[in-house]
Formats: structure tokens, sequence, C-alpha cells
């Protein structure tokens, strides 16, 4: 197998990249560091947006460890559930991860509805929530896809723009190598070469401006829920445009309709919607009313006491 990835058109050449690093004797696949690098800054992102919403950041570290377990869980079965014929013969495999095989749309579900269920155990508020976590779902995104790029998989169809990616053939799943690349193989030095699409890349820059989006408005938002709101509109604008590209769609059995890119103009309708009627009728639903500015929680209030858990909850200003 030959390890080199380049983008000839950037003058960009990576003559060995491999999946996975040895440490101690022992192989961690890039793939695997690369999540939990995104769940670790996630964790930081959150924690740090709940303490600068007058939220308990300990409220956030439950809920991340379980919303994880749940949202890699999901993600796995997510993609099991439409990939069936490559596990039904081994179904060992299905808890084989080194190799990829997490669907983001599966993780997210499955973590909304863990932090549905912690809000309503925890008596705390769930659109308030979602927007504390939307940037840090958003960091691992725009991270998590460069897993992508060291398995060699997610990318889109045969391409001579300029961020055209060059994979050698034998790094790649013959299952993931459409008839129009095998046309425009490339020999090299005696290497078979496929030019495609670098969906990871599309997809990681377009979380990153959503990101920085999210960020800068964050402080102007009215009403608790629009930056999750928001997030899943912009996501989901994304993924309809980039799962057009990708050749490794998930498919409706029977139908051949991809899957991910059906939800996600399902998901742009839905959001596009709510956030056209939220923008002039939130202030008649009592439970989405927020702050108009970000404040600090201080370490005592009226220096007397630590504050209470209900007190770290947004307030309303009068």
């Amino acid at each position: 197998m030959h390890y080199d990835i380049s983008f000839p058109h950037l003058g960009i050449y990576l003559e060995h990249v491999g999946k996975s690093v040895r440490v101690f004797g022992f192989e961690i696949a890039y793939y695997g560091i690369i999540i939990g690098l995104a769940i670790l800054l996630g964790f930081l992102i959150a924690t740090s947006e709940a303490k600068g919403t007058r939220q308990n950041p300990e409220d956030y570290l439950d809920m991340g460890i379980i919303g994880v377990i749940a949202g890699i869980a999901g993600a796995r079965i997510y993609y099991v559930i439409f990939s069936w014929d490559m596990y039904k013969d081994n179904l060992l495999d299905i808890f084989n991860l080194r190799e990829g095989g997490l669907a983001i749309y599966g993780g997210v579900i499955a973590a909304v509805i863990s932090v549905l269920v912690l809000a309503k155990v925890k008596h705390l508020s769930a659109p308030q929530i979602f927007d504390t976590i939307a940037m840090a779902l958003l960091n691992g995104q725009m991270l998590g896809r460069w897993g992508n790029f060291f398995n060699r998989e997610a990318f889109g169809e045969y391409t001579d723009s300029l961020f055209a990616m060059r994979l050698p053939l034998d790094a790649v799943r013959s299952s993931d190598v459409t008839e129009q690349m095998r046309r425009a193989v490339q020999q090299i030095d005696g290497v078979s070469y496929i030019q495609v699409h670098p969906t990871f890349l599309y997809e990681s820059f377009w979380c990153m401006a959503l990101l920085i989006f999210l960020f800068a408005y964050r402080k102007h938002k009215k009403y608790e829920g629009e930056l999750f709101l928001l997030y899943l509109f912009g996501y989901g604008l994304g993924r309809v445009w980039i799962e057009g590209l990708r050749t490794d769609q998930l498919l409706l059995p029977g139908l051949g309709i991809a899957v991910s890119q059906l939800l996600a103009g399902l998901i742009v309708i839905g959001t596009g919607v709510a956030l056209l009627y939220l923008r002039k009728n939130h202030k008649r639903m009592p439970f989405l009313k927020t702050e108009k500015r970000y404040e600090p929680m201080p370490e005592k209030i009226e220096g007397k006491k630590p504050p209470k858990t209900k007190e770290r909850i947004f307030k309303f200003k009068k």
C-alpha cells in the first residue's frame, strides 16, 4: 500500500501519511486521537460558555460524559444500520471503530436525546443547554473530519479543481471508487492514483466559518435556543451541498436516496421555518427568555455565600 497524499494544484505533496502511530508498542489510530482531541476541546468550550452565562460548569461535565458515550454509540448505530451489508457477515466488526464508520447525524440525535433527558432530571433549561453546546459540537465536527483525511475516506467524485486531492488507488476502499474515477486514473511512477473532491476539507472549513459566526453572534441572540437552531440550519445547508459530492453515501434501502442529504434538507427547512417564526414570536414563550448580555458568575453573591446551582441559570434582568 502507498501512503502519499497530495493536492497537486496547491503544490502540497505529503509522502507518508499513516493511519496510526505506535506508542509504547500500541498502535493508536489517528482517527481516535483526533476524536479524543475534539472531545477535550468540546468540554473546554462548553464549560467556558457555561461560566460566562451564569451556569454551573459541573453540570456540563456530567452531561458531557453521558453525551459523548451516547453520541459515539448513536453515530455508530446510525452508520451500521445504513451500511448493514458491510457488517451482516461479521458482527464483531460493528465494534471496531479504528477504521472509522461514525455518522455525525446519529451522534447529534443521540446527544440531543441525552441532553433532553438530563435537563429534565436536573431541572435545567434545555434550550439554554443546546445553545451552550452548539459551538462545542461544531468544533467536534470541524476537527473530526480530519480523521477522514487519515483514513482516506468520505471523499467526493473525480475533480480537477483547485482543491483536488490525489490518492493512491490501493489506499482507498474499492467500494468508494466510481467508474468516473477509474476512467480518470493517473499512472505516476507505476502507481495508480485517483483525483477527488476533498469533501472532508470542505466540511471542516464550512464548520470553521459557522463556528466563527456563532461565536460573534452569541452575545446578540434574541432567545435561548437560537444559536442551536442557527447551528442546525447552517450545518444542514453545508451538508446538502457536500453530500451531493460524496461517493460513500449511506442510502435508504430500496430507494437509493442519500440519507444524510435528505435529512440535511429536512433540517434546513424545519429550522429555517422555526427561525423565521421565533424571530417575531419568541417573546410569547417565557422558557426561551434570555439575558441581554453575558455576565460571568461571581465567586460570591452579595458577599455572603457561594452561588447556588439555581442562581447560576440565566435570569432575565428587569
